[in-house]
């Protein structure tokens, strides 16, 4: 949750994550972790790619995707390369949920409750006005 957040319609929120795919994961992730001094907080391995998220010094973090195998990343590969979405932290992700739909925006998953490596977060995804994917992302204790 970011310090001293101020905003009274969503509560704590504040930037979260911004997603990248990659276009090579050992590049992307030795640039990230020992060039830009960013701490990998979470792993997951799964048999599709790998994603891994980063501490980038203040609370907030980047997210890297591996590319799927059968991707092809052209310059423009699925409307969403290299950012994918960009998520907002919140405390209530519920809550911040039916704000936004309550403003007409579609809402793309719902909220649910997951465990990504270590972390136990309850997320959902939403299109904002202009086709942008954001992510409302909760951190459980």
């Amino acid at each position: 949750m970011p310090i001293g957040s101020k905003n009274k319609a969503i509560a704590g929120l504040g930037t979260h994550h911004i997603a990248i795919q990659t276009r090579n994961w050992e590049e992307s992730d030795k640039f990230y972790s020992e060039e830009m001094g960013r701490e990998k907080t979470a792993q997951l391995d799964s048999p599709e790619r790998r994603v891994a998220l980063y501490d980038i010094g203040d609370g907030s973090h980047m997210e890297l995707f591996e590319p799927m195998p059968d991707s092809n990343l052209s310059d423009s590969a699925d409307g969403h390369d290299p950012v994918m979405h960009f998520a907002l932290t919140t405390t209530d992700v519920e809550a911040a949920v039916e704000r936004v739909r309550e403003a007409g925006m579609e809402i793309t998953v719902e909220p649910k409750t997951v465990d990504l490596d270590h972390l136990n977060v309850t997320l959902a995804f939403f299109k904002g006005p202009n086709g942008e994917i954001i992510e409302f992302f909760q951190v459980n204790n």
